[in-house]
């Protein structure tokens, strides 16, 4: 009696450790799922609760959040169409906001009830940053991807600056940095890569998370180098400052990446799968699940990835011995989905080629938080050495 009461309790037992097994699989290609999903339209999460005139301008009344109530610039995307250009907040109620509105397109864009979402994208595109811009196309393994060539008023150096957006931001979020490559008469090239909802479409259109997509930043590396660029800097933004690590330790772009600008770069992917999963509610170990989901490769496909992702080459903790090409970079505190703690231990580990300077701002928004803080580190990151080019 009593070994069958014992074989029972291992038989559940084992039962149990399955179904939790399976369990954690399964959470585990979810989240590999979103992780890597298709780029997609906004989610339009806000309602605009008011609009008033207040000192002698437009103000408009939002839901209260962690960003609409945060210090600086930034933009409201309208459901429907319309571009709001938002100053600093003037009035906070209990659970509203209310900010100055900088402008309006169109300018009837702009009423009670309409959707909205929430943006650090300042610029629509080049017209709209008062940049004058060329279209022009940079053949890349995954075909054709379309890309801005803007060159400088001042006289150009034959240093140019390839601005990378990150995963599922559109390439006008780097013109926020174009600026300044402008200022230090750095040629700037605004790229697209595979899947990114701008550039080429390949396979299942999902992200490899800077794996495949250096390849096609190489392309554009190559496009510069072809047409006069004779030194490179790279503006990487979130995972284009993962793609932006990749591209500047390839022996090919050794002499001729000179330096990178990274704002809020992912460093270890590894630690921003768990960041993530913190910030949707999950166990912050949940991220392990997903490992075998991308490193892989018969479970990559499974996800719909073509080949698995080798996450150590992301991971520049690990790596920081191989850092070469002094680097900026420009992380918020409040980041909740690149953790700002890698970017402190990689400053720690190479002092001697990393810069680190932070803002009170979550992911990709320094720039937002502060513009002219953010432009002078960026600006004088550059100039120092290239004022001689």
């Amino acid at each position: 009696m009593d070994g069958l009461r014992a074989g029972s309790a291992v038989a559940v037992a084992a039962g149990l450790g399955l179904a939790a097994t399976a369990g954690a699989a399964t959470l585990g290609f979810v989240i590999a799922r979103k992780l890597t999903a298709p780029a997609s339209g906004r989610v339009f999460d806000l309602t605009v609760r008011g609009v008033m005139r207040r000192e002698e301008r437009d103000a408009v009344v939002l839901d209260r959040t962690a960003g609409t109530e945060a210090a600086g610039i930034y933009n409201l995307w309208l459901e429907g169409g319309g571009w709001v250009k938002l100053g600093p907040v003037i009035d906070h109620a209990a659970g509203t906001v209310t900010r100055l509105v900088d402008s309006v397109d169109p300018k009837d864009a702009l009423s009670v009830g309409r959707r909205a979402s929430w943006s650090g994208i300042y610029f629509r595109d080049p017209a709209d940053a008062g940049l004058d811009a060329e279209d022009v196309v940079v053949e890349t393994p995954a075909g054709p991807a379309p890309a801005w060539l803007i060159r400088p008023t001042v006289t150009a150096t034959k240093v140019w600056a390839i601005h990378i957006h990150g995963m599922a931001s559109p390439r006008a979020g780097t013109l926020r940095g174009v600026h300044v490559a402008a200022d230090a008469g750095l040629v700037s090239l605004v790229v697209t890569y595979r899947n990114d909802g701008e550039g080429p479409e390949v396979g299942s259109s999902r992200s490899t998370l800077g794996a495949t997509e250096a390849d096609d930043v190489r392309a554009a590396a190559r496009y510069a180098i072809a047409h006069g660029a004779e030194r490179i800097v790279l503006f990487g933004w979130s995972m284009g400052g993962a793609i932006a690590l990749q591209v500047a330790a390839d022996p090919e772009f050794r002499s001729v990446i000179d330096r990178l600008i990274l704002d809020s770069p992912v460093l270890d992917w590894n630690a921003t799968i768990a960041a993530n999963c913190a910030r949707a509610g999950l166990p912050p170990q949940a991220g392990v699940l997903v490992r075998p989901w991308l490193e892989r490769g018969p479970l990559a496909r499974v996800v719909g990835l073509s080949s698995a992702i080798a996450l150590d080459r992301f991971d520049w903790i690990a790596r920081a011995e191989r850092l070469s090409v002094p680097t900026l970079i420009l992380h918020g505190t409040d980041d909740t989905s690149s953790p700002p703690g890698s970017a402190r231990r990689l400053a720690q580990l190479r002092s001697d080629v990393v810069q680190l300077k932070t803002f009170h701002a979550d992911h990709t928004l320094g720039w937002n938080s502060d513009p002219n803080r953010w432009t002078t580190l960026a600006l004088n990151w550059l100039t120092t050495r290239f004022r001689q080019s």
